[in-house]
């Protein structure tokens, strides 16, 4: 999941400039997905989910051999590494922007808290654009216990990760 985890905090890192949706409002009034979703941010978070991701194959034999135990790699089932790794950093990044969508569509503001759909919203569209590009590496990798897990874990992270990035002064709200 690194490839899907890092995007969002690497376009908070990187992000600035352009907003995607060019300041344009819909006929409800409302920005579509409002400042923080920039073009910038988007290509900036691409490009470290799937860095992070080559970087962690560099890894992988030696770890597994280190732990004594089987990673998964990005690769296999009929698909190629780079898909799913710009699968799982493009569709974390979209989840997060289709969230954002529906959050201005509620009248929420830019940072507004919208508990669990903001710390799953990256996963969800993750595992959707995987699915969708690579379903037999994603049925072998993503079992029902290690969605349980994911499910599980990622609001916990996705809380500390955004603490840090508020003390550090990257993001405006700690949540």
């Amino acid at each position: 999941m690194l490839p899907a985890y890092i995007p969002n905090s690497m376009a908070a890192v990187f992000g600035g400039g352009r907003p995607i949706d060019g300041g344009r409002i819909l006929k409800d009034g409302r920005r579509i997905l409002g400042d923080g979703k920039t073009y910038r941010g988007l290509f900036a978070g691409i490009a470290c989910g799937v860095l992070l991701g080559l970087f962690q194959m560099l890894f992988l034999t030696p770890a597994s051999e280190l732990l004594h135990i089987s990673l998964p790699s990005f690769s296999g089932r009929g698909s190629t590494t780079m898909v799913i790794l710009l699968s799982l950093a493009s569709g974390s990044l979209f989840g997060d922007m289709f969230k954002s969508f529906f959050k201005r569509r509620l009248g929420m503001k830019r940072g507004a808290s919208l508990p669990l759909v903001d710390q799953l919203d990256f996963v969800l569209g993750a595992w959707v654009f995987t699915y969708l590009s690579s379903p037999g590496w994603f049925a072998i990798n993503f079992t029902r216990d290690i969605m349980v897990a994911v499910l599980v874990l990622t609001p916990l992270l996705h809380l500390t990760t955004n603490v840090v990035g508020y003390i550090i002064g990257v993001k405006k709200e700690p949540w």
